[in-house]
């Protein structure tokens, strides 16, 4: 018994010793966070040639392993806490590379590693939110053909525009970098004035500051982390190679439930991505990902399949629009659609609530009062974001000038956008970015895409059967990066004030990874395009989002007539069920609304299946167990590990991709099939 208490007494110890070294070492962040304010380095020496080189090449890894997610499900993790963790890691190697060969070099500050995580993240945005797995490759033939070719009204020949670097890049360049001059005369009422939290760019900020803060222990046992999973998920990918002869072969193929589970997409497919990616999504994203699994693929395509020569014809393959495929493409479109008019609505009306209550207490002519309240951290945070000002006029030169451009530019590269409607998008384009940056400054929502989509709705009744589906969604493509690459900004300034960045190295980097990532994404995305069967609804790279962008459109000029028999009233039902789970949230307490599914994660498996729900789903179950087991050591590592396995299999992808347009092919094919 003695020796049992000594043990219990001996972790008991150890618990508390492990929080005194936390304590100290958060006391220690904000007492350095007061040295820091004294000797900030002016913003000419934040920027540095290594932070940039290190952005180049973080940027466009990133780059590669978002492409692969956006071309397979759709679903791409946040991935600013990689990019903070990957940029402390490289310059601290490389500095520590340097010392060994005798070679000194300048001190790593939090400014550079922000700069270095602001660049990547403006990156590898391009790649996620380019459209390159959405409007822009629902553009191309096969898309068309799989809305159902000439067969589906709407659905015209001449609506068809196939993939190409030069249109592609030439288009990103023009409706992405306009979005770095909306908000500059708004930074500092959004910022300081407003005090707008931003969560995620205030999550990075903590981050960063943290790497800064904590001392080399615990930032070595992160590195350590990192640098075990990705060898791990990197060698995994390797050996996987061996057994994909085919697409019908490999470790993917492996029935974890049994072949009849197998058939309706209940599998687990061993991809460490996934797995990854789940460990970072939160668990109601994970289990609402399963839970649309299970709705669609095992219940409800079963039972529509069985409706087959009532409800369709029988001969009808079931890839067709008017067959199961329609089912599966309109009930997704109906989720989203209810879950982004909800929360469109509900963000608009916060954002004016909040703006009109904010001009009634004057806030804006009180900034003494203001100070008066703020702490004296928080004041010379506000000093030095303000003290390295952007003047007002580069906003607007460059927002005019770039916005007259593209009004030049654009309708040659899509003539069916009238410049017309491209100079309307520009004028409201300003006060649609203001709207969803101070929404998502308050909510941490970015409601861009939805912004995109009633840009597409609308270009699409106002442009004609003819013209109207890919002036669709060339002008959904229009909005919806002007708007995003705002709030991404907006938010990378709130990460700026917290580690007191400079606003110019803020907008100068963001700038520099734009430019990379118009550059670096059209060139992953061929690399996939050649490579792989993009788009096939039976292989690996279903990019399912560009045929539901494609069906937008043609919903958008065609009307309710594209839809299959009875299909348009389970469309009503989803729309009604998404808007109302919503309500549910808003209205119930805490406890039961936090277990309120997402109708958007849902969408998703009901039109490529759940196999990589489970995947997500294992990494879910990773977390919550690790939490459960050490909740200090979990907080601290599972970032660093889930990045580790998400950037492991995704590297591997470029050597596979290569392998693949050399013609060689793997030596082994796995497969299982039933006993005869």
């Amino acid at each position: 018994m003695n020796n049992v208490e000594s043990e219990s007494e001996k972790k008991k110890k150890k618990k508390e010793i492990e929080r005194e070294e936390e304590l100290t070492t958060v006391l220690d962040g904000v007492n350095n966070d007061d040295e820091d304010l004294k000797r900030v380095q002016p913003w000419n020496k934040q920027i540095t040639v290594r932070g940039v080189i290190a952005s180049i090449l973080i940027g466009s890894i990133f780059s590669v392993i978002a492409m692969k997610l956006n071309l397979t499900t759709g679903i791409t993790p946040n991935l600013n806490a990689s990019a903070a963790l990957l940029a402390y890691i490289f310059i601290k190697a490389w500095t520590k590379l340097l010392h060994k060969i005798g070679m000194v070099s300048a001190p790593f500050t939090k400014q550079e590693n922000t700069m270095i995580q602001t660049c990547v993240v403006a990156c590898y945005s391009i790649a996620v939110g380019g459209g390159f797995g959405s409007y822009l490759l629902g553009m191309n033939i096969k898309t068309f053909e799989l809305s159902g070719g000439r067969s589906t009204e709407g659905n015209t020949p001449s609506s068809i525009k196939e993939p190409g670097i030069g249109w592609m890049t030439g288009f990103l360049f023009l409706v992405c970098f306009i979005g770095l001059f909306v908000l500059i005369p708004l930074r500092k009422i959004l910022i300081i004035d407003y005090k707008l939290t931003f969560p995620s760019g205030m999550a990075t900020a903590v981050l960063i500051n943290g790497f800064h803060t904590r001392g080399d222990k615990m930032a070595k046992k992160q590195v350590r982390g990192f640098i075990k999973s990705f060898s791990m998920s990197f060698l995994w990918g390797f050996f996987q190679w061996f057994y994909t002869a085919t697409e019908q072969c490999g470790f993917s193929q492996f029935p974890t439930f049994g072949l009849q589970a197998r058939k309706q997409t209940f599998y687990f497919d061993f991809s460490l991505t996934y797995v990854g990616t789940g460990m970072i999504c939160s668990h109601i994203v994970n289990l609402s990902l399963l839970l649309g699994a299970v709705l669609s693929y095992g219940m409800m395509w079963p039972l529509i399949t069985k409706l087959k020569g009532d409800w369709f014809p029988s001969d009808m393959p079931e890839s067709s629009m008017k067959s199961l495929n329609g089912y599966r493409v309109f009930i997704s479109i109906a989720l989203l659609l209810g879950d982004g008019l909800y929360n469109f609505v509900k963000i608009l009306r916060i954002t004016i609530v909040n703006v009109h209550s904010r001009f009634n207490a004057k806030n804006l002519n009180s900034a003494r009062g203001a100070n008066e309240e703020k702490g004296l951290s928080d004041v010379r945070q506000d000093e030095v974001f303000v003290r390295e000002s952007i003047p007002m006029w580069i906003g607007a030169v460059g927002y005019v000038t770039l916005a007259i451009i593209s009004v030049i530019a654009i309708p040659f590269i899509f003539p069916e956008l009238k410049w017309y409607f491209i100079l309307t998008a520009y004028i409201f384009a300003p006060s649609l970015a203001f709207c969803n940056a101070y929404g998502a400054g308050l909510t941490d929502i970015n409601m861009a895409y939805n912004y995109g989509k009633v840009g597409l709705f609308t270009i699409a009744a106002m442009s004609g059967k003819e013209n109207g589906v890919i002036a669709a969604m060339a002008a959904c493509g229009l909005f919806k990066s002007i708007i995003n690459v705002s709030c991404i900004l907006m938010q990378d300034f709130k990460t700026g004030h917290l580690t007191l960045t400079s606003p110019k190295v803020m907008l100068l980097s963001q700038a520099i990874g734009t430019a990379l990532g118009c550059i670096v994404s059209p060139l992953s995305f061929f690399l996939f395009y050649k490579a792989f069967d993009i788009g096939n609804p039976d292989g690996e790279f279903k990019a399912p989002y560009a045929i539901i962008y494609r069906n937008l459109a043609i919903i958008g000029v065609q009307g309710f007539s594209a839809l299959p028999q009875h299909c348009l009233q389970l469309c009503y039902g989803f729309f009604a069920f998404a808007i109302g789970i919503n309500l549910v949230k808003d209205i119930s307490p805490k406890r039961i609304g936090k277990w309120m599914p997402l109708p958007t994660a849902m969408a998703v498996p009901f039109l490529i299946g759940g196999y990589f729900a489970i995947d997500m789903c294992v990494g879910t179950a990773v977390v919550f167990v690790w939490h459960k087991i050490n909740p200090n050591k979990a907080e601290l590592m599972v970032p660093a590990v889930a990045s580790g396995l998400i950037c492991g299999e995704g590297i591997w992808t470029l050597p596979a991709s290569v392998l693949a347009l050399a013609r060689i092919t793997p030596p082994i094919c796995m497969n299982f099939l039933p006993a005869k």
